[in-house]
Formats: structure tokens, sequence, C-alpha cells
């Protein structure tokens, strides 16, 4: 697969609707060649500790971002009808489809692939995990920053090039 779009979103809470991160990285022809990050005021704008220490982002963070509808009309023409890879895909596309649904908006059924279980086929017991951080490095990607939505998107972009 030369042509998607890598996704990873990062959630203030427990509820997927929370999204408060999202990263994008475009790949084409099998080049990275376009990149978006953006900071999401999550509905409910209220944020777990157990959230916060993942990924270190917080309600004072977010108060003032614009809401997802207003940023996926920034990212939607990005991805057009290109597919998405995410690492453990049921988690963003759950995202994505909780924050359609919340805020009324249609779904265009994006098309998912999934880089953990991609990995889980094409390394098996070579690796002792197939968490991004594990795949990516063994991808030749160093995921310096592990959780901030744009490096986890650009690890899994990494990966699918490798491996899809």
């Amino acid at each position: 697969m030369l042509n998607f779009a890598a996704i990873d979103f990062e959630t203030a809470n427990g509820s997927r609707t929370s999204v408060c991160s999202v990263g994008v990285v475009i790949v084409r022809d099998g080049d990275i060649v376009d990149s978006i990050y953006r900071i999401i005021k999550p509905e409910p704008n209220h944020y777990m500790w157990f959230c916060q220490k993942v990924h270190g982002m917080s309600d004072k963070d977010t108060c003032c971002a614009p809401t997802f509808p207003e940023v996926w009309l920034e990212i939607a023409p990005l991805i057009g009808d290109l597919p998405l890879v995410a690492h453990n895909a049921a988690f963003d596309e759950g995202c994505l489809r909780s924050v359609f649904e919340h805020y009324g908006m249609n779904y265009p059924m994006y098309k998912f692939h999934c880089t953990f279980r991609a990995s889980k086929k094409a390394f098996g017991a070579k690796l002792p995990n197939h968490q991004l951080p594990t795949v990516s490095s063994y991808c030749g990607f160093n995921l310096a920053n592990h959780h901030n939505a744009l490096s986890d998107a650009e690890a899994c972009a990494h990966i699918a090039l490798r491996i899809l």
C-alpha cells in the first residue's frame, strides 16, 4: 500500500467522543507528503488522571481549542478518499465513528487498516510485543514522543510502508 493516511487520536477520558488531539500523516506513492496535528476541545472537556499521565494534556490545553467538526473541516480534504491506517485501528476507528455520531456528522465509511494486526502477522514471535514503540523501532523509526498524536501517526506510517 503506497497511498494512505495514517491517523492517531488521543482522548481526554474514557469516552471515545473525548478526542483531544489528532495527528494525520499523508502518504502518496510511498512518500510522506503532508502531515497535520491539531488539538481539539474534547466533549466532554474533562480529563481523567490516567489519560493526562499518558499524553500530558489537560483541560487547560484544550479549553480554547476548536471543536472536532471545525478541525475535521481542515483534515477531511487532506484525506480525501485515502484509506486510513492506525496502530490498533479498533480504537482510532471507534473514536472517529463516535465523534462523528456525537456531532451529528455523516460518517464517510473510511476504510481502516491496522498496523498492530499486520505486525502480528508479519513479525509474530520475533517481537516481544506488538506495541507501537516496539514495532516502530523494529521497522527503523525512532518514536521519540510516544502518545503525541502526530508522532504516533508518523510511526504508524513508517510501519505501514514496511509491512502493508
